[in-house]
């Protein structure tokens, strides 16, 4: 099964300030505001979604094909996931702009100043599909947070194609408005989301939960230390409980790679309790490692700790296919 990962490619500068931006701030003078801080920590990880659920996908022995907008500043990264297993052949290089990302400032308090460049990623509505499926047909498109006019033009070419696609329009949800999220999401072969994110989808939309299961085949919502619930017509809805993590380091990137490992069952045509009990594992790997793309499977542990959870019956079920991770 080859899947085509269309969504957002970018770094994170994170950089901690001892200080308190509290202390900085007069309020009479906001409206004038110059404000410097003398930063003791820079951290520069690759991220994006589509990009963090690729790798997941190739850490689990798939070789997805990468789809997004970057500039001429990739060559590093570019690198990284092509020796990691990620097919980089469906990637745009601007000759304008640089690779899209996100700048944070945090202090003491936890308090944030950050910004977002999009850069490149506004080109990504300039890649057709088609050219990238010539010769080696793709089985399921995947169209995750990006330019929000590139995710139009991928679901739109996804349909006209007959080809199935799966609806992951999570953080551009917050700003999006009823008619563009019905376009992303009906006709979804999958809808991945979750919580909160699943109570806009039905806000927005002024669909009903009901209304929402009719329009795709498979709705998957996470539910954080709760698990996820995978639904489908016709079908008792499945809970599957979180794999526990021996230590919580970061939170960035557990959805993504919750999205991977579930996408990485399907390819192996597993069933959907399992394709889910696959992303918890691989979500946990990244819960407990700091940085989204710095983890890695070993596979008769993670086996272990997969039986640990869901039983050895279910163990068995997945072990062939764990055994085709990719080794730290």
């Amino acid at each position: 099964m080859r899947i085509a990962v269309t969504g957002s490619i970018a770094t994170d500068h994170l950089m901690v300030f001892e200080g308190r931006f509290a202390d900085s701030l007069v309020v009479e003078q906001l409206d004038r505001l110059a404000l410097s801080f003398l930063v003791e920590d820079l951290d520069i990880r690759r991220g994006g979604v589509g990009a963090n659920i690729a790798f997941g996908l190739a850490v689990l022995g798939q070789r997805p094909l990468l789809v997004g907008a970057v500039g001429e500043d990739f060559a590093e990264y570019r690198s990284w996931l092509e020796r990691h297993g990620v097919d980089c052949s469906g990637i745009r290089v601007s000759d304008l702009r640089h690779t899209a990302r996100f700048i944070c400032t945090t202090d003491r308090d936890q308090a944030q100043i950050a910004s977002f460049y999009a850069g490149a990623m506004r080109e990504a509505r300039e890649i057709e599909l088609a050219p990238l499926m010539a010769g080696r047909p793709v089985d399921l498109v995947v169209v995750s947070p990006n330019d929000p006019e590139a995710m139009r033009r991928h679901t739109e070419e996804a349909r006209f194609r007959g080809v199935p696609f799966a609806a992951d329009p999570s953080q551009q949800l917050a700003w999006s408005e009823g008619p563009l999220i019905r376009e992303l999401v009906d006709g979804a072969a999958y809808l991945f989301s979750n919580e909160y994110e699943a109570a806009l989808i039905t806000r927005k939309t002024g669909w009903s939960d009901d209304e929402v299961l009719e329009r795709v085949g498979v709705r998957v919502v996470t539910h954080g230390k709760d698990g996820v619930r995978v639904e489908r017509r016709g079908a008792a809805p499945v809970q599957v409980p979180v794999v526990p993590a021996r230590a919580v380091a970061d939170p960035t990137g557990v959805g993504d790679a919750f999205r991977a490992g579930f996408l990485a069952g399907l390819a192996r045509s597993l069933p959907l309790e399992r394709c889910a009990q696959v992303g918890c594992l691989l979500a946990t790997h990244v819960l407990e490692t700091v940085g989204t793309q710095e983890y890695r499977i070993e596979p008769s542990e993670a086996l272990d700790r997969f039986a640990g959870v869901y039983g050895p019956d279910a163990a068995a079920e997945v072990a062939a296919h764990l055994v085709g991770a990719v080794p730290a």
